[in-house]
């Protein structure tokens, strides 16, 4: 499903993939579908609105199919912060407790209702919605490919190479092109990725410890257990029972 967070007092840190944003008052926080996420912060002040949607409640009639192509920050690569002015405010919290009031009535919820009231609110936030400029650096684009690949690929692709290859160029290449752009290594960000994935599915899956070293790419649990120690200072049954 997709997800977003509207902040309407306090402050939050959140992920999309590899990328830390961190937001306050008067902004969204759009997730698409299928992308890695944590969330490391939110003010003890913090108050505002979540939802989460599939977007199979769009499936109507009198909505247009395409629309949803001008709404960048609903997309995988687009920019998932969004901040309104304080004249917009009103317009957005109006719908946003319409949203609510539909969601929790106990007579019918009407997805019909529903769904127009939330393709209003993605209208008011797109005049908002930064586009952002193309960089012309090729390190960068090769970069930012490279780490949309590593989250939609993680169960799949578990080498650089393999990376390398999807993308058309050599390891040592997308190598030089991450560092230059992001000043880590390939192989690094990659194994941020899965560690990342790997703290997913030990606290929001039933997995056992040696199905979730499967499933990342660790075929022998204890290459797993070493590789999570010596990034987290616990092992993945320690980080379970963790709060």
């Amino acid at each position: 499903v997709f997800d977003f967070i509207f902040i309407t007092k306090g402050s939050s840190v959140r992920s999309k993939g590899l990328d830390n944003y961190d937001f306050l008052q008067n902004t969204f926080f759009f997730l698409p579908a299928c992308q890695i996420s944590t969330h490391d912060f939110m003010s003890p002040d913090a108050e505002g609105f979540y939802c989460h949607f599939d977007m199979e409640i769009f499936n109507r009639k009198f909505i247009r199919p395409d629309i949803f192509t001008d709404f960048s920050f609903l997309s995988f690569t687009g920019n998932p912060l969004v901040t309104i002015n304080d004249a917009a405010r009103t317009h957005i919290l109006n719908i946003l407790n319409r949203l609510e009031f539909e969601y929790t009535n106990t007579v019918k919820v009407d997805l019909d209702i529903i769904s127009v009231n939330m393709l209003a609110l993605f209208l008011e936030v797109r005049q908002f919605a930064k586009q952002e400029k193309i960089t012309e650096n090729a390190a960068f684009r090769i970069a930012q490919q490279y780490k949309s690949k590593l989250t939609r690929y993680i169960y799949d692709k578990h080498s650089v190479a393999e990376y390398a290859g999807m993308l058309a160029v050599s390891p040592n290449h997308l190598n030089k092109c991450v560092k230059a752009a992001t000043g880590k290594s390939a192989q690094e960000l990659l194994s941020e990725m899965v560690l990342l994935e790997a703290k997913v599915l030990l606290k929001q899956s039933t997995l056992s410890v040696n199905e979730i070293a499967g499933k990342i790419g660790k075929e022998d649990p204890s290459d797993f257990i070493r590789f999570f120690k010596s990034k987290t200072g616990f092992t993945p049954t320690e980080y379970r029972k963790m709060d």
